[in-house]
């Protein structure tokens, strides 16, 4: 058994047998790992009272090739993140980037995908109510950048021919992104893609924040980013944290809750 010490954020906490814990992480040098906190319930004396979900610090895993499952030697909490909590609009979202990082994610080191779910976190912790839903966005997305799927945008995907930048252009799923004006009547199907929604996207691959303040263009983009997530990373899998933080973000919110308390 080797020890790993290794950046670490909590994605998933559940209680073990009657004293434990189990952690689902996404680390800098491991990727994503699940992980037993023998004794976490009993005392806080070796992971503290900061261990929670969201809490991002420094691991230290005992990993034993073969193994799905290490052993956590102990837990420095640097972030705890509990605005997160404070907030059922940011929780939904928080959420849906935990899902996405930990469905999509592999047990190797990562860097882009450790980067880009922390600062997703870190964007909406300090997002209003309103802006949650926009925070979510921009983390889905750099996420999805991160794992080697954005979209190309500046480019037509199939003939390569350059896009002017503020113009409106399908967006093919099976493409795996924008299309020139030729290769779109060939096109089986897609979703027209206004300059101002590709401005967006571009923002939040690269990390940056767009502002949406038109509910409906927020909506749009959800579904957009559904559609994207179907065609090139589902396996077939629900994805309960998404469909709950499609509906609205208060009603969702109240019942990923729930559930997470049962």
């Amino acid at each position: 058994m080797s020890l790993v010490v290794t950046e670490a954020t909590v994605l998933h906490v559940f209680d073990y047998l009657e004293s434990s814990r189990i952690f689902r992480l996404v680390t800098r040098e491991a990727g994503v790992r699940s992980v037993l906190a023998r004794g976490a319930r009993r005392s806080t004396r070796r992971f503290g009272s900061a261990l929670d979900l969201f809490a991002q610090g420094t691991a230290q895993l005992h990993v034993k090739p073969g193994r799905d499952l290490d052993t956590l030697g102990g837990f420095d909490v640097e972030r705890a993140r509990p605005a997160l909590a404070a907030d059922l609009a940011r929780f939904t979202g928080a959420a849906v980037i935990a899902e996405l990082t930990l469905r999509f994610g592999r047990d190797a080191a990562d860097l882009d995908l450790y980067t880009a779910a922390a600062a997703a976190l870190d964007d909406l912790a300090e997002a209003s109510t309103d802006e949650a839903r926009e925070a979510t966005l921009a983390g889905a997305w750099r996420i999805i950048a991160a794992l080697g799927f954005a979209p190309g945008l500046d480019m037509c995907n199939e003939c390569h021919a350059a896009l002017a930048p503020n113009d409106s252009v399908l967006f093919s799923h099976p493409a795996g992104g924008a299309l020139c004006e030729r290769c779109a009547r060939m096109a089986p199907s897609g979703r027209l893609l206004p300059g101002v929604a590709r401005a967006a996207l571009r923002s939040w691959i690269i990390g940056e924040r767009a502002t949406l303040t038109n509910d409906p263009d927020v909506r749009a983009h959800q579904r957009l980013l559904r559609e994207f997530l179907r065609e090139h990373l589902n396996d077939d899998r629900p994805l309960p944290a998404f469909e709950m933080w499609e509906q609205d973000p208060l009603h969702a919110s109240s019942r990923l809750v729930t559930q997470s308390a049962t």
